[in-house]
């Protein structure tokens, strides 16, 4: 990351860090959650799954992914902070109370008793390591990138490499009313970079081995 981009990057931690102090502060019940997935499974719990909007890319694998960070995009969406039309409309739809239930459904969905957690992530090509390096990516997300230092923060190892692309993109996008996402820690970030290099970075983190899986609900197996 610029250096001189440090201080502001550290402040802006913090501005997001208690922002969504709120959505912390309610307790999920995974198993009410579980009855509440209804807005959910047609798109997440369908392997393979492909979005068409703002381009063709598979919908993000959200299975074991951490409660606090769904809760977090999901207000997102409802605040109008993340601008996608469907997810905002689903978004609308919940309680707060609903979207914790649903964020700790997820968390524990699919997660095995017992697993090891992940180590380091295994180096990829040189110009993937120096776009790292670069955008810094391991110091939110974790030496393994599924260990990020907030919990409203993403696990991204093994997600899909067409939907990181396309969510490192919005992060750029500006004034427009459908797509775009406000967070300016990654805003600043993904603007260092073309797209071309965003679509090397999202290909590396895409590539390795990851916590996060796509759990069928038993209709659509």
């Amino acid at each position: 990351m610029n250096k001189l981009l440090l201080p502001v990057f550290i402040a802006l931690v913090t501005q997001v860090t208690s922002i969504s102090a709120f959505a912390q502060e309610l307790k999920g019940d995974a198993q009410a959650g579980e009855k509440k997935i209804a807005l959910c499974i047609g798109c997440h719990g369908i392997i393979g799954y492909q979005a068409s909007f703002p381009e063709v890319h598979k919908v993000p694998k959200i299975s074991g992914q951490g409660a606090k960070y769904i809760a977090s995009a999901l207000n997102a969406y409802k605040k109008g902070d993340r601008k996608h039309p469907t997810m905002r409309g689903i978004a609308d739809a919940l309680s707060d109370q609903d979207i914790a239930d649903i964020a700790a459904h997820y968390e524990s969905s699919g997660v095995a008793a017992g697993a090891s957690a992940l180590g380091k992530a295994a180096d990829g090509s040189s110009k993937a390591m120096e776009l790292v390096a670069k955008g810094a990516c391991g110091s939110c997300h974790g030496e393994s990138f599924s260990k990020p230092i907030d919990p409203t923060y993403p696990k991204i190892a093994g997600q899909h490499s067409d939907y990181l692309f396309v969510a490192l993109k919005a992060y750029k996008t500006e004034s427009n009313p459908m797509i775009g996402r406000g967070n300016p820690i990654m805003g600043g970030i993904a603007k260092q970079f073309t797209n071309a290099e965003l679509s090397e970075l999202a290909n590396y983190i895409g590539s390795l081995p990851g916590e996060l899986k796509t759990v069928p609900q038993a209709k659509f197996k």
